[in-house]
């Protein structure tokens, strides 16, 4: 569109995505059984020469119990996640305050400037877990409107339609069977170190 439109993408549920019922997730807004999804986000993560997981504080302080699990079960899948693909980093996401006049990209991810991080990182495909909904929305609609970044989310409640994958009601269980999916599908990594197709 003409004018300052054309500057920021529609969100998706404007574009007809709707959020999945239980025990599904959705792929390009296209509603699929959650076991479909885990395996398509095993093999972006891995298939992704900057695979990245942005941790929210919903997972990065230990807030109660299952804040600790999930923190856990998120360590392991990275670590799956790097055994598997050297590319792959954990950048933080501990708050949302607005980090001026500069923030070490490196380090942390700007949730008001998300496209920041990924281009300075050169991150194809990003996950994030643990981040409240309405600013994982923004955030995935900024990463969405201003980078080619494939975008995955595992979301506690009922997912995120900005994301181009998203899973809902996350639990440790359901990120400790995308760390499977992971170990599982990384065996099918050829010998130049990518996953085959």
């Amino acid at each position: 569109m003409a004018g300052p439109e054309a500057f920021l993408p529609p969100a998706a549920a404007c574009m007809g995505v709707v959020l999945p019922d239980p025990g599904q997730a959705h792929i390009n807004g296209e509603i699929v059984h959650e076991n479909v999804a885990i395996e398509e986000a095993a093999r972006k993560l891995l298939r992704a020469k900057v695979p990245t997981l942005f941790p929210g504080p919903l997972v990065l302080w230990a807030w109660n119990e299952t804040a600790v699990k999930k923190a856990t079960a998120i360590y392991a899948l990275y670590t799956a996640l790097r055994a598997a693909n050297k590319g792959a980093l954990l950048i933080p996401m501990p708050d949302y305050r607005p980090k001026y006049p500069k923030i070490n990209p490196e380090v942390e991810i700007n949730p008001n400037h998300p496209n920041l991080t990924i281009w300075h990182n050169k991150i194809d495909v990003c996950m994030f877990v643990g981040v409240h909904c309405h600013q994982a929305n923004l955030s995935l609609k900024i990463i969405r409107g201003g980078t080619d970044c494939y975008t995955i989310a595992m979301c506690a409640q009922a997912g995120h339609e900005d994301a181009m994958l998203s899973f809902r009601d996350a639990t440790p269980e359901k990120i400790n069977r995308l760390t499977e999916a992971v170990k599982r599908t990384s065996g099918e990594v050829s010998s130049n170190g990518r996953v085959s197709h």
